[in-house]
């Protein structure tokens, strides 16, 4: 939509004020034409650093600043594409992969793309070993070795894996956010201590991608700006500034209002109320986050088996997604999404108060009292509170914990919690990349610290399932690997620490203007540099 002159400059006065947290309300009217305003919940962001980041707001920022070897494209689902390397290919013995490099690309400094660049980036992720680095590291990858099994000769890369894998395995692992290919010259330059310069890249970018950052304040908001000289193609938008306005019923107003372009946080409510609004409209993804809770198993009684098959019985799925969840969410009770290889979308669990009371008086517990960490974000809050109603008509009384993303996931990482009620969206496009949070854990001491495990955060010790999630890792022949993750599924959804609840569908509120924004569906993030207005 192009603008009078006039409002363009209004609107650029209002976007340069609300960056400096003092708009003042009349001047916020419309935005600028080449600026997308996009209001969601940006509290969970830890860090920018893509070999750190690893929560949805941030991973956003890491998809539009940030390009890997691989890349998938939101419009081809699954579809594996070239990104900073031009072909890719696994020789006979299964373990050597090499990685031809395209020419004439640069990061945002100007420095150019080299094989050394990737060596790099995939070695400080091993060396690193933060939050993500289980997504690499699971190749047989150790700070010990990865200098061997990592490098760079001319304008190729060549990496050598532990054992035989099925090669799309490792390809989708490589285009995860953590995959992102960094400039080494630039993050070298700002290493204090020894950290490779994630101190820096926490606020700061390095990237190849579309859009460098150009600031961030935490819990408020961040910008992005465009990259004229995009290998890709110049986005068509200059900038992009997020707001960190976490309240359904806000976002609403100021998308109705125009101070917005793109509202992420709706409730069902409001996006029911701006239906027949012709200056606004409503787009839907089915999203791969899967809505669950789970218990740390270091506290008793919920590690008692019967207490917690009582809690599956003791949860209102349907009636939560047919009212405040209608549109946004659907019941789905395994932990791989649906499209999946080997996704389980029947769901045997339904509120049952009387079998869940039944079940309590068979595990020999007492009266239950526990808490439940949540995130103060509106549909969890709906979603704790309905727990919180129907456990206690069964007899557990349960007390809620509210907190913002970064505390309540603090605590988490740190199994510190007793019942936590969290989201988990896929890392790349195979269904490995859900068994191994949810059914593996290799070594369940407080002392192994495997926070990229959601086994392991609540101290669960999948028995068997360890050995059936690599097992099917490793199997060629898709039918058999589709058998096997359909088993693991069932033995996790009746026996695990988790309860598995929803699948989400993404309900995008916007001006009828915008065009071409993805939220990346199941397997990717959000998509900033195809949007137009």
């Amino acid at each position: 939509m192009s603008l009078d002159p006039t409002l363009r400059r209004v609107g650029a006065v209002a976007i340069t004020a609300l960056m400096l947290g003092t708009a003042p309300a009349a001047l916020l009217a419309e935005t600028p034409a080449d600026t997308l305003v996009i209001a969601d919940a940006i509290d969970d962001i830890v860090s920018l650093d893509p070999h750190e980041a690893f929560e949805f707001s941030g991973t956003d920022v890491i998809n539009n600043v940030y390009n890997g070897l691989i890349e998938l494209d939101p419009t081809k689902p699954g579809e594996l594409l070239p990104g900073l390397a031009e072909s890719w290919s696994v020789a006979d013995d299964g373990v050597t992969y090499t990685f031809k490099m395209k020419s004439g690309i640069t990061f945002a400094s100007g420095n150019p793309v080299r094989a050394e660049d990737a060596a790099f980036s995939l070695r400080r992720i091993v060396k690193l070993n933060k939050n993500p680095a289980f997504i690499i590291t699971q190749f047989g990858f150790t700070p010990e070795n990865v200098d061997q099994m990592i490098k760079a000769e001319g304008d190729t890369l060549i990496v050598v894996t532990d054992k035989p894998y099925a090669p799309t395995f490792f390809y989708n692992c490589l285009t995860a956010q953590v995959g992102a290919i960094v400039d080494e010259t630039t993050v070298m330059a700002n290493e204090v201590n020894g950290d490779m310069g994630n101190e820096w890249l926490k606020q700061n970018s390095a990237g190849t991608g579309p859009f460098i950052l150009r600031s961030y304040k935490p819990n408020e908001s961040y910008v992005l700006d465009a990259r004229e000289d995009y290998w890709g193609g110049a986005p068509a938008l200059k900038r992009v500034f997020m707001r960190h306005i976490p309240e359904a019923a806000t976002q609403r107003l100021l998308l109705e209002k125009g101070d917005i372009d793109v509202a992420r946080e709706m409730s069902t409510v409001d996006i029911e109320g701006i239906a027949g609004n012709a200056d606004l409209k409503v787009e839907e993804d089915v999203g791969g986050q899967i809505y669950y809770i789970s218990m740390n198993q270091k506290v008793a009684p919920l590690n008692n088996p019967k207490v917690l098959e009582a809690m599956r019985w003791a949860i209102d799925y349907q009636g939560m997604a047919g009212t405040f969840l209608k549109g946004q969410q659907r019941v789905h009770q395994a932990f791989l999404p649906s499209g999946y290889l080997g996704a389980l979308d029947d769901t045997p669990y339904s509120l049952d108060i009387e079998k869940a009371k039944a079940l309590l008086a068979e595990s020999g517990v007492g009266p239950i009292n526990v808490s439940m960490t949540v995130r103060n974000v509106q549909e969890r809050m709906d979603i704790a509170q309905s727990i919180q109603n129907t456990f206690g008509q069964a007899g557990i009384t349960l007390e809620l914990k509210v907190g913002d993303g970064k505390e309540v996931l603090q605590d988490y990482r740190a199994r510190n919690h007793q019942i936590t009620l969290q989201t988990w969206g896929p890392d790349y496009p195979d269904p490995q990349t859900n068994a191994s949070t949810f059914a593996l854990n290799q070594d369940n001491s407080d002392e192994a610290k495997l926070t990229g495990s959601l086994a392991w955060r609540n101290a669960y010790d999948p028995g068997p399932l360890n050995a059936m999630v690599d097992a099917a890792v490793q199997e060629r022949d898709s039918a058999k690997r589709a058998a096997m993750y359909e088993e693991m599924q069932r033995i996790h959804r009746d026996t695990s620490a988790f309860v598995l609840m929803f699948q989400q569908t993404y309900q995008t509120a916007m001006r009828a203007n915008v065009m071409g924004f993805d939220t990346g569906g199941s397997t990717d993030s959000a998509a900033y540099w195809q949007v137009t207005k």
